[in-house]
């Protein structure tokens, strides 16, 4: 149980040691963050294997009872976003050692980036809302600063809007957990689901979960709060714009979200649950439209996982087993399949100086391997059997069918569609045809550290649709159970 506390002490520390360090040796940063996130990955398949023998998991910090003192958590749902988190986290390290050779003080980069990993890991095991919130802030500041690393003006503006739209949600978030603080006298999680448990009619609790779904909504840029979302995406560095995508959005914003709605208010919120739903198409469809207007990469990639990501939120609107299970596996199949898009990304600009689509093409005969693995990412976003994505958006479909919401449900299939139209015309523009006259002779090598990271993602991508399933169903079966108690967690944890 104690090791449920090192998910935020092991990167908040290595963050610490290469502030102090990393100014003596150019990649130690790099160094020490790899084996952070390694050791995190390791650590976080462990609890699961613990998680799934031995049930839920506790940790009372200073040995405080319940809900006297701060208190850590770990059952199914939350092994599970810490596996991908910190699996995805430990493979951008990898890609950044040679793609941030280009910039100065790399070791600041490396400090705000174990930050957000410790911000995020803290936000899964939190038990009370109010770290959860400390979290939370720990993870979106390291996360602004990231976005301007760059720090050119494009860079500065993308992230001083992510910083003003931040803060508000923020106030959203603060201003819900003070009034749910006055309303229960407690900030514990687990003590608030069972005194909220019997006053489900609470119109005081509607208005705490409409701050909380505009705060969180606006965390993982749902429609109409995702203003900020395709320019911090596309003014990051690749590796940061992975995060980001793959799963900062999902732990800030939607875990986050389910978390509070099922396990704190799963009797009061059946309008908050169609709210999501709601949210979640109209995302879908103004994000694949807007992505497909795009001609750069990166702005293309952060429109498509706003549409894609609002699968998830649609997901768990429904809120069936088989549709909460759905949502979780395809953040596992976003995760992956985006942050190689992201990275692909990256790699394109580097062996090729720019990401404008219409100067593109023919990178299959210089960068047969870039082509190859942004093929197989593509195609699980879209929902192409036999890839992971294909399974998870058959599974929230299926359940959307089943539980009568036949127009939603629609509109997703759609919308997969046109994904699989505008990701196929990236990679016909992109990848294939002549090499643009003058770009032959100036395009560069890509380096081992990043090829990895896109082969490994590449594979999980095909991993999870044809080998994986049978595997991962015990874990999802484990979150799925996690969210479905609903206020009984609150009964599960306070008796431990």
């Amino acid at each position: 149980m104690k090791l449920l506390i090192f998910f935020s002490l092991i990167p908040l520390f290595t963050a610490f040691l290469i502030a102090l360090l990393g100014r003596l040796r150019t990649q130690i940063g790099c160094i020490m963050s790899g084996v952070s996130a390694l050791l995190l990955t390791g650590m976080s398949v462990y609890l699961m294997k613990v998680v799934n023998l031995s049930g839920l998991l506790i940790y009372k910090i200073s040995g405080w009872a319940i809900p006297l003192g701060v208190c850590l958590v770990a059952d199914g749902l939350t092994v599970f976003m810490l596996c991908i988190v910190n699996l995805i986290a430990f493979l951008v390290v990898i890609y950044s050692y040679d793609y941030m050779r280009g910039f100065t003080d790399k070791w600041k980069f490396y400090t705000l980036f174990m930050l957000m990993l410790a911000g995020m890991n803290g936000i899964i095991v939190s038990g009370d809302l109010f770290n959860l919130y400390i979290f939370l802030e720990i993870a979106s500041i390291s996360a602004y600063a990231l976005v301007a690393f760059g720090i050119e003006p494009e860079d500065l503006e993308a992230s001083f809007k992510y910083a003003i739209m931040g803060a508000i949600a923020s106030i959203f978030i603060l201003l819900g957990i003070a009034l749910l603080y006055s309303y229960t006298s407690t900030l514990n999680m687990a003590d608030i689901a069972l005194i909220i448990s019997d006053k489900s009619g609470s119109i005081f609790i509607s208005f705490v979960c409409v701050l909380f779904l505009a705060g969180f909504g606006l965390k993982a840029a749902l429609v109409p709060f995702h203003a900020w979302l395709p320019d911090a995406h596309s003014s990051a560095p690749s590796p940061v714009s992975a995060m980001l995508s793959g799963v900062f959005v999902k732990t800030l914003g939607l875990y986050a979200l389910s978390r509070i709605f099922f396990n704190l208010f799963s009797i009061s919120s059946g309008k908050v649950f169609f709210a999501l739903m709601f949210f979640g198409v109209l995302s879908m469809v103004v994000g694949a439209l807007l992505a497909m207007a795009q001609t750069d990469i990166k702005r293309m990639l952060a429109y498509s996982a706003n549409s894609q990501v609002c699968y998830i939120a649609f997901a768990f609107g429904i809120g069936t087993p088989l549709a909460i299970a759905g949502g979780l596996f395809h953040i596992l199949n976003h995760a992956v399949s985006k942050s190689l898009l992201f990275l692909n990304a990256g790699a394109i600009e580097h062996v090729t100086g720019t990401r404008d689509i219409n100067k593109l093409g023919g990178l299959n005969q210089k960068a047969p391997l870039v082509g190859f693995t942004s093929l197989f990412g593509s195609m699980s976003i879209s929902g192409v059997p036999p890839f992971g994505g294909f399974w998870s958006k058959l599974m929230i479909i299926t359940a959307a069918v089943q539980a009568g919401h036949i127009g939603f449900s629609v509109v997703a299939i759609l919308v997969s569609i046109l994904t699989l139209v505008y990701y196929l015309k990236f990679q016909s523009f992109v990848f294939f045809g002549k090499i643009r006259s003058g770009m032959k002779e100036s395009l560069k090598s890509l380096h081992f550290s990043m090829k990895f990271s896109m082969v490994v993602l590449a594979i999980i991508c095909l991993l999870t649709g044809m080998v994986f399933v049978p595997q991962l169903k015990f874990a999802l079966d484990s979150a799925v159970n996690a969210l479905l108690v609903g206020n009984g967690y609150g009964a599960a944890v306070v008796a431990q």
